[in-house]
């Protein structure tokens, strides 16, 4: 821990730890110790769970810290325990908050504080440091003892631990120890392991491409390095500005050259990943409508869990729209105390109350991005508790809420992102359109069709339907039994003792509100008639909802009718109501064919949400991804994709077992168009996971590079079963930079798993 955050007063109190209570509920609220460890970044506390003595966790897991009730949790006990006594640590990506109450209000703020500077000292860290740290942290792990020293047997179990195997007899662990052991005493305190470790470390590769350049095999020159730039990075004219710009940034020296190690900074930086820099940043058009855009968007975004028993929660809103989620959704039902509620109904799933999901939506919406978020309204409350639904939408989010055309006039396109930058708009039904003159004649009733044949409807309740009940198109398959059910007005289904409802298929009349009805200006919910009916009698402030398994239909019988209907209006996708686990579809079908509103299930990693992480991560991770020219006027130009995967950095342990260590494969995954669709990968390496090299080459053609995502995912072998996941990442194939390139690898929930790497070689170049 340096000096200067040492010395700080938060800190110290921190280090000296504090007896605090961890609660999870109004009845859950246990006291712990807690304490920072002497590497200043990983916290300590005692545990008395599951026979466990301790838990821990590092500061660079922690998001942020929250002060007061500032959560469902805290705000359950706020009676007990003031404001001043909470706060709660909300981590990346899914993992729960940590809600913990101080004995004292000094003793809440020297923690809130005390973490605040450590996890901005965690972010404000260059590459050196966050590998000196990296290091320093799994020698304190390893020295069990506490003198500050390792021998030789520890340090060869250190190693272990970190994922490299070396027997005694290797050649370069017994010379590279009495390297760094300049005492002679046997053992190495911190500072010579870190030694040690970048002795036992360097990496052979990246000297290899050093001396391809360098022409005194010790640094390269300003014109050296330029040339290096513009052969193997691919970069023109800016190479000579650029290349001293590198200089300048990543040389520890003062030589005005560029060493090893200052290369070898660059090349694991920001600036030298695989990302394009630039693409990283807003550097989109937003002044296109907004059916020209794919947009971030999340289905039953409530819950934390599946859409059966899962919890609702506010918290889920939150870590949505932080992941700049743009659409979000709402179902609604009718409260028993006249307060609407949202929960997924016909279902065990727990309920929040309305208001308070609109509270959060407006303190959270504009937080990771200032672009429009549309708020999909599921309905079914009674017109009373609709008013109420209008009422709050209107006082809380007050001017946010979008309730009027822009200009006035009745649009004949969408307005744009930067056009309806901090609004929320509201998507539902509405009683006429803005065509109509809409006087006290007009009726308030609504067709429900769309509920219905959309697939809004409720889904399949209680538990998992059979297999043999699903088909690709949602419809109920060969089950031994059908039944009706008179007072719900629903089917049921059977088979070998199961059974689920599912809602008749008939079209009903339901009551608007017209307070709620005259909320929506630009995301009308209407039923879907076909795409020739579209041509001729849709506007486009109307929007459609299709179940995935219509949309893949759609896509696969119209798919170019398909494509120009999303030039014009919006159209919104969601799962299928037998993913009753809250599992995803592939969303890349749905964007193939320009759908912009492909919802998934934020709450569920994977596959799917690795590839909308992916696509959403350009473009200053605003939510709103502006669709290639290509697919307005059908040019593209087929490329050829070739990756020389050289060799992995500090993979980390998937299985934790005393002896085990990686066996690291590479696989390269393309999504996108049915001909683009292709996964090629490595061979395995055995027993590293430290420093594995593999020099192998896989090829690709991209025929549709505008629509292209590519996943880098490494994996354990293991022959008997099938491989773990190690980690990965996702990005466009518009965003890759081409030549020597780190990919900075992210766990399966989409957080950071700092210092794991793949070091590639990228090219990109015209069929010939």
């Amino acid at each position: 821990l340096c000096s200067g955050i040492q010395d700080d007063l938060d800190v110290k109190v921190m280090m000296a730890g504090s007896t605090l209570r961890k609660v999870k509920s109004r009845s859950w609220k246990k006291q712990r110790h807690f304490r920072l460890l002497e590497d200043g970044m990983t916290i300590w506390y005692k545990s008395r769970w599951a026979g466990k003595g301790h838990s821990t966790f590092s500061v660079t897991e922690v998001e942020a810290v929250r002060e007061g009730h500032q959560s469902e949790v805290l705000l359950s006990i706020a009676e007990e325990f003031s404001a001043d006594l909470c706060f709660t640590l909300v981590f990346h990506g899914r993992q729960g908050n940590l809600d913990l109450v101080a004995e004292s209000p000094e003793e809440a703020q020297a923690w809130i504080q005390g973490v605040r500077k450590l996890i901005h000292r965690a972010q404000t860290m260059d590459e050196k440091e966050r590998l000196d740290q990296w290091v320093w942290d799994w020698f304190q792990k390893a020295d069990k003892n506490k003198d500050g020293k390792m021998n030789f047997k520890e340090v060869r179990k250190l190693l272990k631990m970190m994922n490299v195997e070396m027997n005694e007899e290797h050649t370069a662990l017994p010379f590279s120890f009495q390297m760094a052991d300049k005492s002679q005493s046997g053992s190495l305190e911190i500072e010579q392991f870190v030694h040690f470790y970048k002795i036992l470390t360097q990496r052979d590769e990246v000297w290899k491409v050093f001396q391809d350049y360098s022409g005194d095999g010790e640094k390269l020159m300003l014109e050296e390095l330029e040339n290096f730039l513009r052969v193997e990075q691919q970069e023109g004219e800016q190479s000579a500005q650029h290349a001293q710009e590198l200089i300048d940034s990543y040389e520890p020296s003062e030589s005005g050259a560029m060493s090893l190690d200052g290369f070898q900074m660059y090349l694991c930086s920001q600036q030298g990943s695989i990302f394009k820099p630039e693409h990283r940043d807003l550097y989109q058009d937003m002044s296109q409508p907004l059916s020209h855009y794919f947009i971030s968007s999340s289905h039953n975004t409530y819950l934390l869990e599946n859409q059966l028993r899962g919890q609702s929660s506010l918290e889920a809103y939150i870590q949505a729209l932080k992941r700049g989620c743009r659409c979000v959704e709402v179902d609604c039902w009718d409260g028993s105390d006249g307060e609407p509620v949202v929960y997924h109904g016909h279902t065990l799933t727990s309920k929040i109350v309305f208001k308070d999901v609109i509270s959060t939506i407006k303190e959270y919406a504009f937080k990771a991005s200032d672009f429009p978020v549309i708020l999909s309204l599921e309905n079914h409350c009674s017109v009373e508790q609709q008013t109420i639904m209008a009422e709050h939408l209107s006082q809380i989010l007050g001017d946010m809420l979008l309730t009027t055309l822009l200009d006035g006039q009745v649009p004949q396109q969408l307005p744009s992102p930067q056009e309806l930058k901090g609004k929320i708009l509201l998507k539902a039904k509405k009683i006429g359109g803005f065509e109509d003159c809409l006087d006290e004649t007009m009726t308030d009733e609504v067709s429900d069709e769309e509920d219905i044949a959309n697939g809004d409807a409720e889904s399949p309740t209680v538990e998992n339907p059979p297999a043999e009940c699903m088909n690709e198109n949602d419809k109920v398959g060969a089950c031994s039994t059908f039944s009706l059910c008179s007072v719900h007005e629903r089917l049921i289904c059977s088979s070998n003792d199961f059974a689920f409802y599912l809602p008749l298929l008939q079209i009903s009349k339901s009551k608007l509100s017209r307070q709620l009805s005259d909320l929506v200006v630009y995301c009308k919910s209407v039923h879907f008639h076909g795409f020739d009916h579209a041509r001729l009698h849709a506007k486009c402030y109307e929007m459609s909802s299709f179940s995935e398994s219509k949309a893949k239909r759609l896509a696969k019988e119209a798919g170019t009718e398909f494509v120009q209907y999303n030039t014009r209006q919006l159209c919104r996708i969601y799962p299928s109501g037998l993913r009753t686990d809250s599992s995803n579809y592939n969303p890349q079908d749905m964007w193939n064919v320009g759908c912009q509103i492909v919802a998934l299930n934020f709450q569920t990693a994977g596959l799917e949400m690795d590839l909308n992480d992916g696509l959403f991560r350009q473009n200053h991770c605003c939510g709103y991804v502006l669709k290639h020219d290509f697919m307005r006027d059908g040019n593209t130009q087929p490329l050829r994709l070739s990756i020389q995967v050289i060799s992995g950095q500090q993979l980390p342990k998937v299985n934790q077992k005393e002896g085990s260590i990686v066996d690291p494969l590479v696989r390269v995954e393309i999504y996108g168009v049915p001909q683009d669709q292709a996964k090629e990968e490595t061979s395995h390496i055995n027993n590293n996971g430290f420093n594995p090299v593999w020099n192998e080459t896989l090829n690709f053609i991209i025929h549709t590079p505008e629509l292209a995502l590519v996943r880098f995912v490494v994996e354990d072998y293991d022959k008997a079963s099938r491989n773990d996941f190690i980690g990965q990442f996702t990005l466009p194939f518009t965003c890759i930079q081409a030549g020597y390139r780190h990919i900075h690898l992210l766990s399966k929930d989409g957080t950071a798993i700092p210092p794991a790497s793949i070091f590639v070689n990228v090219s990109i170049t015209e069929l010939t």
